[in-house]
């Protein structure tokens, strides 16, 4: 695919931060797609680039790696690398998840910690951006194992932490069982119950209701904002997600509520069709208590699903697209087909799940696209309103905090919509979502002088 041309001033601080960064390849990519959106703001802010707002924005404010030393169940030391990257603090303590996965190294975390900047702006909430994790992979290791690498990790990093400085929270490969094993030690070390440190907790020690549903369900509530502006519904609809995880499990449970059929979703190992609605109970059973891969769910659904081994899902023809895996998991060609089986609406799930050929074709094709920062950004909302109920001793049920994420998500679609249009570019929630997040960002920037 061609090069998209910037306006002129960033490409010159697109060049630099392709020097900068060497080899850095999603970093690049999250940092060209903002950029790109950029031109009008450049047009009637200048002070934005005269002031190196966005030469500052894209350098963050910290960042750190560190070794993990830990010793597995055979007695053998092994060596892991963690990460941190602080990215942006101008709105708020940095905040952002925890990746534990063997494709981990800097510019990955760089990348999601950009993405996340813009993120936690577009929720409203006084939240910066940033993002960590290590190339350790928890699958196929021993709670044992899993704990001791925690407790080894959080013994470097948790001086980097603090309620008001830096709040971690799960991604790909951290969920309730490492944010516990994480505090944990982070509490041991620091003699502190600062339950605020950490978000994702588990219920009985912190955690808000919804915050395990949240990035699933808000993304769903953001297709169905974007449905309800062209006066349609989930209602009849064939959806695709990809992924098995948290994200795609509640996304598929929160499609169905709402009247869609999800008929296919994947692993990395394969992908299952089932025509009469993917059973989330039964994925449940496979991936969050068997953890096991994605194949046996057609042993326990007992006739009417198969199972597709090596293969992407995207081969299925569906209305809706909900990619909810993995960065670049959605190439162009796979776009293409998706577009030519009637598929009218793609939102990420994930970071960056589609690459730039597939977001340019979906475009072309008058595909209505919403970008990961803000269709996904119902995890980081939840996490807030967490942050809120440890910072108050409060407590919220599940319906109230549904209901606020909800709200939370419809004024992110509203603002992507509204700015789109201020901005010349209607109807592109791309732009609308990278601006909106942008300017919040910049002017708190600028009022706390060259920080």
């Amino acid at each position: 695919m061609a090069e998209i041309k910037l306006h002129d001033k960033l490409e010159v601080l697109f060049d630099e931060v392709m020097h900068r960064n060497a080899g850095e390849t999603e970093f690049h990519q999250a940092v060209h797609e903002v950029l790109d959106t950029l031109g009008p703001v450049v047009v009637k802010h200048p002070e934005y680039v005269d002031s190196a707002i966005i030469r500052r924005l894209c350098e963050p404010e910290r960042q750190i790696i560190f070794r993990v030393p830990w010793v597995d169940d055979d007695g053998v030391v092994q060596i892991n690398r963690g990460f941190r990257v602080e990215f942006n603090s101008a709105l708020g303590p940095y905040k952002g998840g925890l990746r534990f996965h063997p494709s981990v190294y800097l510019g990955i975390v760089k990348f999601l910690g950009f993405e996340q900047i813009f993120k936690n702006s577009l929720t409203g909430l006084p939240i910066g951006g940033g993002k960590g994790g290590s190339d350790f992979d928890p699958k196929g290791r021993s709670d044992g194992e899993v704990m001791r690498f925690c407790q080894s990790f959080m013994t470097e990093l948790y001086r980097h932490l603090g309620e008001y400085t830096d709040v971690p929270a799960g991604d790909i490969g951290v969920g309730t069982r490492e944010i516990g094993y994480m505090f944990g030690q982070y509490k041991r070390i620091t003699n502190r119950y600062e339950s605020g440190v950490f978000t994702g907790k588990g219920l009985t020690w912190g955690g808000s209701q919804v915050r395990t549903e949240a990035t699933g369900y808000g993304t769903v509530f953001f297709i169905d904002e974007m449905l309800r502006s062209k006066k349609d519904s989930f209602e009849g609809k064939q959806v695709v997600v990809s992924g098995s995880g948290n994200v795609a499990i509640y996304a598929i449970e929160k499609i169905h509520q709402l009247g869609g059929t999800v008929i296919g979703c994947s692993d990395s190992g394969g992908y299952i069709v089932d025509e009469k609605g993917v059973d989330v109970e039964v994925l449940r059973e496979v991936k969050e208590v068997r953890r096991a891969r994605i194949g046996e769910y057609v042993e326990l659904r007992a006739g009417g699903a198969t199972y597709v081994p090596d293969r992407s899902v995207w081969e299925l023809g569906c209305d809706i697209a909900v990619p909810c895996a993995t960065q670049n998991e959605l190439s162009g060609a796979q776009a293409a087909a998706l577009i030519n089986s009637g598929c009218k609406v793609v939102a990420e799930g994930a970071n960056m799940p589609c690459t730039p050929e597939a977001v340019k074709l979906f475009a072309e094709a008058g595909v209505m696209f919403a970008p990961g920062k803000a269709a996904n950004a119902g995890g980081v909302a939840t996490s807030a309103l967490e942050m809120q109920q440890n910072a108050s001793r409060d407590s919220w049920t599940f319906e109230e905090t549904e209901e606020r994420l909800a709200e939370i998500m419809g004024r992110i679609h509203d603002r992507c919509v509204e700015t789109a249009e201020e901005y010349g570019q209607p109807g592109n929630y791309v732009a609308g979502a990278n601006i909106a997040g942008f300017i919040r960002v910049a002017d708190a920037m600028s009022a706390l002088g060259i920080v």
